[in-house]
């Protein structure tokens, strides 16, 4: 006979089962904050292909590259694992570029949207605008 019985506890293990779930949530919480950094890497290397596709393309439309500026994007966006999906000019040098980068398990596509060309006539400046209203060209410093 046992002199000194030992008490039951309804909640013997119970520490075991809280561990577990806290640790599952933890995982799954995890997975979570994972699969939305990969999206945004995946948002921003979109955004980057699109953007040097755009410049690529403004480039061959003002004949400092040769080729076809859609074409051209298209091959420069291919180099980043993007596809176009939408090239326009409008006026002749200004590139509309819209990419898509697949996602590597197949859970959706990242987009990338850009423009480029060249500068507007309104925003470029004078080399007397550098230096002021008061700056004149002299001997000392002649304008180029």
């Amino acid at each position: 006979m046992n002199l000194f019985p030992r008490p039951v506890h309804p909640e013997r293990g119970a520490g075991t089962v809280l561990a577990l779930t806290l640790g599952a949530v933890v995982m799954a919480l995890l997975v979570g904050v994972l699969l939305l950094t990969q999206a945004g890497v995946m948002a921003s290397k979109a955004a980057s292909a699109a953007d040097l596709a755009a410049l690529a393309a403004a480039d061959a439309a003002r004949g400092l590259t040769s080729g076809e500026p859609c074409a051209v994007a298209s091959d420069v966006a291919a180099r980043h694992d993007a596809t176009v999906t939408s090239c326009t000019m409008t006026g002749g040098t200004v590139a509309d570029v819209v990419t898509e980068l697949a996602h590597p398990f197949d859970w959706g596509v990242a987009t990338g949207r850009a423009r480029a060309g060249p500068p507007p006539v309104a925003a470029s400046v004078r080399r007397a605008d550098l230096w002021g209203p008061s700056w004149r060209p002299s001997a000392t410093h002649p304008a180029a």
